[in-house]
């Protein structure tokens, strides 16, 4: 018989990030240690739970310091009635199904130009595997780097390898990942 993961009941403030439009632009929240603490990584770990008692599925990112934070778009936010500035109540559990990552469209046209090994493998691999494979892509800067890790990727996935090499998930030593910055008036 499979154990429920314990509800995560916290509140917390809603930011606007620093340097976007000051309406209708998306919001984030910085989990409080204790409750990101209960979760069962510090890297990215998808949720599911209510903000303000509406029901909602994410994925919250790491933010390099072992914690958590979650963006809130604006979608989210409406539906939860609340604005940047405002204390919002949640209730999260991790997601007993780890859902499918969007696929960006050039690595999806990559992958349907592949080796039918490399196809093979993107198959058979968990959504965090691919959600990891799909970060490490994205997370270049330059468009001809981004292009470089698409062609590495399609090259170790028709090898058979599974996973991203060297991605530290939580951000805690490279420090690719952290929470965005608050801007002052949010």
């Amino acid at each position: 018989m499979a154990q429920t993961a314990s509800k995560i009941r916290f509140k917390a403030t809603l930011h606007r990030p620093a340097g976007a439009a000051k309406v209708g632009s998306w919001t984030f929240l910085t989990l409080p240690k204790d409750a990101s603490e209960k979760l069962p990584s510090r890297a990215m770990t998808s949720v599911e739970g209510t903000i303000n008692g509406f029901s909602f599925q994410a994925t919250l990112e790491p933010d390099g310091q072992g914690g958590h934070w979650l963006k809130v778009d604006r979608e989210l936010r409406e539906a939860a009635g609340a604005e940047a500035g405002d204390v919002v109540t949640l209730e999260i559990a991790p997601a007993e199904v780890e859902p499918e990552p969007e696929v960006p469209a050039d690595l999806r046209k990559a992958l349907a130009a592949a080796a039918p090994k490399a196809r093979e493998t993107w198959s058979d691999i968990t959504p965090i595997a691919r959600r990891d494979w799909i970060h490490w892509i994205t997370s270049g800067k330059r468009a001809e780097t981004r292009a470089k890790r698409i062609d590495v990727a399609m090259s170790k996935l028709a090898a058979g390898n599974r996973r991203a090499c060297c991605f530290d998930r939580s951000g805690m030593y490279s420090k690719s990942m952290s929470c965005p910055v608050a801007d002052d008036e949010s």
